[in-house]
């Protein structure tokens, strides 16, 4: 696939790395090195095993074996690794060969989960590298503009003074903890290898036991997977541990896109995504440049709950000892995620690596809020002057609002010179009205999140 109709992940690595082309590659490597495995414990010749491992290299040179036919004849069996056999033993047997190294005490379920595991193990790689620059991009933000301070808007509204640096450490801190999720997962993806039905009866009856549980070992150690001990061919888990990490991961970069669409929105302008050659062009309308940075990462945080869906309910009903469905349910499912997580992760590299802040119309935006928005600030310093306290300084703030009247001249009105005068009243509303005065925690917060990228080493 080309991706044609899903530009988030088209023409970025992982578009090649999920391609029918590379599965059909991982299937080909898994046949390969497990008559590899087989010849060094001598249980195969080795000729048999060097016949596999060179269709393994040479398959993209074999008509037989192109992604088309093999997609073409899948039907017939359920899934591709069936035909993908009868191809590679033609090929064998037109060469002379034997094919006693081939598919040796497997399943095809052993080589379709194991191939999906090597094409997740690729792709993830290129996940986290993209989401460290993507991080780092992000701890400068943060760092440099911890200082910057804009409106925070809660339910749409105006609500208090706060910084753009720690918006953008908020940003920070939802990547950290979803690339802990990824990273785990992607460290644990495991060897599937249990033969028909999960208990490697075929192959304990060509090698014994304990072969047969040091040639597994092998294997996973030789494909760079861990070996989880027993088949896990109808146990989902480390599906659904790397979906769910995947997912997390869209969703905090969907929640960045989010805020960036907003905040780009002409009538706030206070930021702007990076005028790239090519970026962001109308068809119609030459004056307009589309935030297509956010745009895309957005589709792929949309899309990627669905596809965790499906896998949670393929897992829930892998019935027996090979679903019924189920399983074959999961392959676009997990391929789909694979991309929508990378192709988010590439944007939204590009994306914050260039992302234009403009601190003066975060003033502006702050300044035309009004002081209300201290209004947190000015019941605690001004109750005690106030005939009503508390409720007094509520009411008129309440009040100014309602009838657009200015602030500061109603609570001088209301408030006794007796109690405050008013040259100290000057003062005391220009400490309040001060938004750099008023941000809490911040500082500390924006130097949590830079220690917490820090320590995860993205």
């Amino acid at each position: 696939m080309d991706g044609l109709l899903s530009p988030v992940w088209a023409g970025i690595p992982a578009a090649e790395q999920t391609s029918d082309h590379a599965f059909l590659a991982a299937l080909l490597e898994v046949e390969a090195v497990w008559a590899e495995v087989l010849a060094d414990g001598q249980h195969v010749e080795f000729q048999d095993a060097h016949s596999v491992r060179r269709i393994a290299n040479e398959w993209t040179h074999l008509s037989e074996l192109s992604p088309e036919r093999i997609a073409a004849a899948a039907p017939a069996g359920g899934n591709p690794v069936i035909p993908l056999l009868n191809a590679v033993r033609k090929v064998l047997s037109s060469r002379g060969e034997s094919d006693a190294a081939l598919h040796r005490g497997a399943t095809s379920q052993d080589v379709m989960d194991t191939a999906q595991m090597l094409v997740a193990h690729s792709v993830t790689e290129s996940v986290l590298a993209d989401t460290a620059r993507a991080a780092d991009s992000l701890a400068a933000l943060a760092a440099e503009h911890r200082g910057t301070v804009c409106i925070a808007r809660t339910l749409t509204r105006h609500a208090l003074p706060s910084s753009f640096g720690l918006r953008a450490a908020s940003w920070l801190d939802g990547l950290t903890q979803a690339v802990s999720e990824v990273r785990s997962a992607a460290a644990q993806l495991p060897l599937q290898w249990g033969g028909a039905v999960g208990t490697q009866a075929g192959l304990v009856e060509i090698v014994g036991a304990g072969e047969a549980r040091e040639l597994t070992a092998q294997l996973a150690e030789r494909l760079g997977l861990q070996n989880p001990g027993q088949p896990w061919h109808v146990q989902r888990q480390p599906i659904l541990q790397l979906a769910s990490a995947l997912t997390s991961l869209t969703a905090a970069y969907g929640k960045i896109a989010s805020d960036i669409l907003l905040l780009q929105r002409p009538e706030i302008g206070e930021l702007s995504e990076p005028r790239r050659a090519g970026r962001g062009g109308s068809s119609a309308m030459p004056q307009k440049q589309n935030p297509v940075f956010s745009v895309l990462i957005r589709s792929a945080a949309l899309g990627a709950p669905g596809h965790m869906s499906t896998l949670y309910q393929a897992a829930s009903l892998s019935v027996e000892e090979r679903p019924d469905g189920a399983w074959q349910a999961e392959w676009p499912a997990l391929r789909d995620l694979l991309r929508l997580s990378a192709g988010a992760s590439a944007r939204a590299a590009e994306l914050l690596s260039g992302v234009v802040i403009h601190p003066q119309r975060m003033r502006q935006n702050l300044e035309e809020a009004g002081p209300s928005v201290f209004s947190e600030r000015l019941v605690e310093t001004f109750a005690p002057y106030h005939p009503q306290q508390r409720s007094g300084v509520r009411d008129a703030i309440a009040r100014s609002a309602a009838e657009h009247t200015e602030l500061a001249p109603l609570l001088r009105e209301e408030i006794p010179t007796k109690a405050l005068a008013d040259q100290e009243f000057e003062v005391l509303m220009g400490q309040i009205l001060d938004p750099a005065g008023f941000l809490g925690r911040t500082q500390e917060f924006v130097d949590a999140a830079l220690a917490a990228h820090r320590q995860e080493n993205l």
